[in-house]
Order: C-alpha cells, then sequence, then structure tokens
C-alpha cells in the first residue's frame, strides 16, 4: 500500500480550486487542510472540497503535524515568505509559478528546504504533461532534423482592474510573470539558456507590463515569444524543424492536442486527458515525497533558477522593476 499523502492547500484562489479538483481524482492522496485570511472562505472551500480542517491562519496550517505536503497558491509575491514558513515546519512545498519574485528570493528558498532535508518544487504543471513530453522528446529525437525556430505566445483580454491580482504590480502583476512565463519556459525548456535576449513591453498606468515581446537568440536558431493581456491570442507553440512543423494547439501550456505536419501529411496526436492537468504533477510530487526526495529530477532547482533568472533578465531588458 503506498503511503496517503495528506495535502495542505495555502490560498484559496482560482488555481486552488483547480489544484483541488485535480487531486481528489490522484490515488493515495486526499486534501487533509485549508487556509485563507478569510475564515468563511476557508470553510465554504473545505466543504465544497470535503477536506477536513479548515484554517483562518497560513501559520496554523504549517504547524498542524497531519499535513504532509502544501500546495501554495497565494500571489507571486507572498511565494517565498509562504515557502519558508511550510519548510520550517518540515512540510513539502509544490510552489506555484512563477516559484518567486528573483533570483535571490528562490535561492533562499532552495537553501531553506536543503537546510531542513525537506521537498520542495515548482509548481509549473506544463512540464508534466503528457503532449508537453511527447514533444521535448521530439527534439531530443532529431526525427524531423534540427529545430530552426519555436513561436509561442499566450494572451488573453481582461478589463483593466486594479483591484484584481493580475493587474496589481506590487504582488507580481502583469503579463510577463503571469502568463509570459509560459512561452519562456517552452523556449528554455526545449533549446536552453539563449545566447542573447532582446525585448520590449508596453504597461498599464499603475506600471505592470501589458504586454511583452521577446527574442530568444542561439547559435542557429531563434525563439520569438509574446505575452499579453490586451488581446485574444492563438496560445500556440510552434516548433519549426528542417523536416516538419510541430504544432501544440491551443492553449498550449495546458491539455490540448500535438499536430505534426510533414511535406506529405498532417498528424494530430489527442493524449485522452481525464483531468484538468494538475494530477500529473502532483502524481510526480507524490513519488518524490514517498521516496524521501528533496528535489525533482525533472523540474530541478538549476532549471527553476534558470527559469527565474531569464525573467529577471527580461524585466532589466524591458526596465520592469517591483518595489
Amino acid at each position: 500500500m503506498a503511503k496517503i499523502i495528506k495535502w495542505g492547500i495555502l490560498g484559496l484562489g482560482k488555481i486552488a480550486h483547480k489544484f483541488a479538483s485535480d487531486l481528489a481524482k490522484v490515488q493515495d492522496a486526499e486534501l487533509y487542510a485549508v487556509a485563507s485570511r478569510n475564515a468563511l472562505k476557508s470553510k465554504e472551500f473545505k466543504a465544497q472540497y470535503k477536506a477536513t480542517k479548515a484554517y483562518s491562519s497560513y501559520e496554523d496550517l504549517a504547524k498542524d503535524t497531519s499535513v504532509d505536503a502544501v500546495y501554495i497558491a497565494t500571489p507571486h509575491a507572498f511565494h517565498k515568505p509562504h515557502t519558508i514558513l511550510c519548510l520550517q515546519h518540515k512540510k513539502a512545498v509544490l510552489c506555484e509559478k512563477p516559484f518567486a519574485m528573483n533570483l535571490q528570493e528562490v535561492e533562499e528558498m532552495i537553501a531553506c528546504a536543503k537546510e531542513n532535508k525537506v521537498l520542495l518544487m515548482e509548481a509549473l504543471w506544463t512540464y508534466f504533461l503528457p503532449h508537453y513530453q511527447f514533444v521535448i522528446a521530439l527534439v531530443k529525437s532529431n526525427k524531423y532534423g534540427k529545430l530552426k525556430q519555436l513561436k509561442a505566445d499566450f494572451g488573453f483580454y481582461t478589463a483593466y482592474n486594479t483591484e484584481s491580482r493580475l493587474f496589481k504590480k506590487e504582488v507580481g502583476g502583469g503579463s510577463l510573470l503571469d502568463i509570459g512565463i509560459y512561452p519562456i519556459f517552452a523556449a528554455l525548456s526545449t533549446l536552453g539558456k539563449p545566447e542573447s535576449i532582446n525585448a520590449n513591453a508596453t504597461f498599464f498606468e499603475n506600471g505592470a507590463d501589458s504586454s511583452c515581446d521577446i527574442s530568444f537568440n542561439y547559435k542557429n536558431v531563434k525563439a520569438e515569444l509574446h505575452s499579453t493581456l490586451l488581446a485574444e491570442t492563438p496560445t500556440e507553440a510552434i516548433f519549426t524543424f528542417e523536416k516538419a512543423l510541430v504544432i501544440i494547439h491551443t492553449r498550449f501550456h495546458e491539455p490540448t492536442t500535438v499536430s505534426i505536419v510533414t511535406a506529405n501529411t498532417t498528424e494530430t496526436k489527442d493524449f485522452n486527458y481525464k483531468t484538468i492537468g494538475y494530477s500529473y504533477e502532483i502524481e510526480h510530487f507524490n513519488q518524490l515525497l514517498r521516496n524521501h526526495k528533496i528535489e525533482s529530477n525533472l523540474m530541478t532547482f538549476d532549471f527553476s533558477k534558470t527559469l527565474i533568472q531569464t525573467l529577471d533578465n527580461v524585466r532589466e531588458k524591458i526596465g520592469l522593476t517591483y518595489s
């Protein structure tokens, strides 16, 4: 019998609902405790997903000795303090992307995990999805020749609202950290670190970035990346190989299909997803925890550091700073 992993969720916004929904479909795991600063929200979430405990204090959840792992789903700016709170109470932590606000914060989180000998992983769910792993394998195989170009975008329109987390610069709101991270991830996970970066952005009245255009330059390849909160975009990832076009269809970062277009054929692969998609990272994390690991072999500390450092570099290029 596999050990049943008892989960806590810290921060009960929109993404926490998706995570809880998929957690219920994962074998040998249960939602044990939830926490929000709003006591009523915590009680309602507990009832909806049949959790055992509801807390109105993040500290109380972290102190609960029955909790094995904590999913942190608070706004970006709070990822570091909430992660460290849980790690110091010997809780394994799956922290939503972006891991933190900058490289220094991520390094502090990793150091804390190592010091306490506790598992820590960035929750960038795309990495664990079967369709994305399929495309990574294609890139590595050179089956269709060398990769010549990558185009990846992520955009949607939401009316500007300074009360929304999405637009609050002080908590990391804006297009880059919230959705631009996905096209950047697509480039880093398939092409590695770029030799140089070009980037420009537009901004809302409060200084949060509204859109960002980025070019990653490699020796023989270019990645054209785009994020925006101003308009709906295809939200695809298109890989141009010497002998084929590989398209991760909308929305490429979540469960979807992949088409392989050659000179003579078009083949579309359906991966028959049965969950929202968070189940894959949950299952990976649970197995790491059962095996007493403190770091993922897929979403490694080095990769998380490369990702946040790249985001830091892009922010420097576009003149985006956080207080």
